[in-house]
């Protein structure tokens, strides 16, 4: 049986509230109460009395919603999905079922321990599959293995039809294709409750990985040697990152405001085989940052050092880590334990503002000066340390062409992703740091490689693919042709159309960005 979290109840303020302090923006725009189902039958049921009471139904499994779309409900029901939370075979005894509500760290751990296979998903341990998966959820395996979604061979979904009734449905390939692929990608709260995703196959664990670290001091960073810095990170990827030997290769640019003592890239490698034997690749990408200026942590030498990237949580449960030294590089390798990732949420105990980008090709001079610029900044009044641009590496694996019709993932020429964000705790900081990514963010895209018909915004183009449906952001909606932004300019959303209207015909499931009928 569901159990229902009413305001009265003691329960209700702490789980009326997710990842992202800002919502419920005001107490009014609370849900009237929360559910939280057990099993797929109380999910059911419950589905059905919100949708009997002429209430909203609003779904969530991690709670790390950037945006609205879930916290603000006024007078409507919040489906709390956390409770389904089974990691184990599929129904018919083979393959795996991951519920919906499972948090990622127990995703990966109970994969491995099990069976031995990972999940090519993200690194914020907390995060719920449900949302992750059918927003093509990524992570520092999937340039080697490619999305989740990608490996996904149905999905358990309650749709609601034109007569209010809550159908239980099981799609794959050959049933109900057309929602299996919308719900391959198209992102969260927009055709009905996934309770659970099935797999035939997963890839294998890898043996061991290695990790490394480069930092760079803000103090030792001139505007031109910045712009060195994020050409050579582009450069590599787009010269390197297609070649298959490179895909076990994942790197991620944490490039924090200036109110940090410096910013960093975090490398993890193994060879397509799950082994570290051949370490070339690494030591090629390493290299080349040297003449940059990397400093080591440890040492203060110019150099690489080992450590972790600072902003991904680790599982209790990884073996301690073994230093090696490689050339003139030290790195730290790792018996594998878990698959981590790169879809990290906002920490629970503070307000966010995100945004999103994929690039099909690296930094441009122009591009790098906007960064620096932006990132030097400072506002009166205004504590910016919590701002950073995540720059994650992406394409191999994941750039199949053969996915384009199979799911709804659409950007599968990119080499790049980047997640600009920043954090407050103090409400009052809403509007200035909202105001500071909104202007770095415009100019960044109205330069000379923007789309002139589209400035502001990295409008698909040879340049640039978008943006991300897991990184919603509300600042788009400015701009009439947002779909293109996350669906691209083709046939896509046209298609996800047809699927809402088919499925959802009475618009149950909808947020601020949410597939229009």
């Amino acid at each position: 049986m569901a159990i229902v979290v009413s305001r009265q109840d003691p329960r209700y303020e702490a789980l009326n509230r997710g990842h992202n302090l800002r919502w419920p923006a005001v107490d009014a725009d609370a849900a009237s109460r929360i559910v939280l189902c057990q099993s797929m039958n109380d999910a059911a049921e419950a589905l059905q009395q919100i949708v009997s009471a002429g209430m909203r139904p609003t779904v969530r499994s991690g709670a790390h919603c950037y945006e609205d779309f879930v916290a603000n409900n006024p007078n409507g029901a919040i489906l709390d999905m956390s409770l389904l939370k089974e990691v184990g075979p599929g129904a018919n005894g083979s393959g795996y079922r991951i519920q919906a509500g499972t948090m990622l760290w127990d995703v990966y751990v109970e994969l491995y321990k099990r069976y031995g296979v990972t999940l090519p998903g993200g690194s914020c341990g907390t995060v719920g599959a449900g949302g992750h998966i059918c927003g093509g959820g990524y992570g520092l395996l999937s340039r080697l293995h490619g999305l989740t979604c990608d490996w996904l061979t149905s999905v358990d979904i309650l749709t609601v039809d034109a007569q209010g009734k809550v159908i239980a449905r099981t799609a794959d390939a050959t049933h109900d294709a057309d929602l299996f692929r919308a719900c391959r990608g198209a992102g969260g709260g927009n055709f009905g409750v996934i309770t659970s995703y099935n797999f035939d196959k997963l890839p294998p664990a890898p043996t061991e990985v290695m990790q490394a670290y480069v930092e760079f001091l803000w103090k030792d960073t001139s505007v031109d040697r910045f712009v060195q810095i994020m050409k050579t990170y582009g450069e590599f990827w787009e010269r390197r990152g297609p070649v298959p030997d490179t895909w076990g290769l994942f790197s991620v640019m944490n490039l924090s405001h200036q109110s940090h003592e410096g910013f960093g890239i975090s490398v993890q490698f193994c060879n397509p085989d799950g082994t570290c034997r051949d370490l070339s690749v690494l030591n090629e990408y390493l290299d080349l940052f040297v003449p940059c200026g990397g400093v080591s942590t440890q040492s203060g030498a110019v150099g690489i050092s080992s450590a972790q990237k600072p902003q991904a949580p680790q599982h209790n449960g990884r073996t301690p880590a073994e230093t090696v030294c490689v050339g003139q590089h030290t790195m730290r390798r790792r018996t594998w334990f878990s698959a981590t990732g790169d879809d990290a949420g906002g920490p629970g105990s503070s307000h966010g503002k995100y945004k999103s980008v994929y690039m099909k090709r690296g930094f441009s001079e122009a591009e790098a000066r906007c960064m620096y610029k932006h990132m030097q900044r400072t506002i009166p009044g205004v504590n910016l340390r919590g701002s950073v641009f995540e720059i994650d590496s992406y394409g191999g694996a994941i750039n199949k062409k053969e996915m384009l019709t199979a799911t709804s993932a659409s950007q599968r020429s990119s080499i790049i992703k980047m997640q600009p964000m920043t954090f407050w705790s103090d409400p009052e900081e809403e509007a200035p740091r909202s105001q500071w990514i909104r202007e770095f963010y415009t100019e960044l895209y109205s330069g000379p490689d923007a789309d002139p018909q589209h400035p502001g915004v990295p409008y698909p183009s040879d340049k640039y693919e978008g943006c991300y449906i897991n990184y919603p952001d509300r600042d788009m909606l400015a701009y009439p042709y947002w779909p293109q932004l996350y669906y691209g300019s083709g046939d896509l959303y046209p298609f996800l159309q047809k699927v809402k209207r088919k499925y959802d015909p009475n618009n149950i499931f909808h947020h601020a960005m949410s597939i229009r009928v």
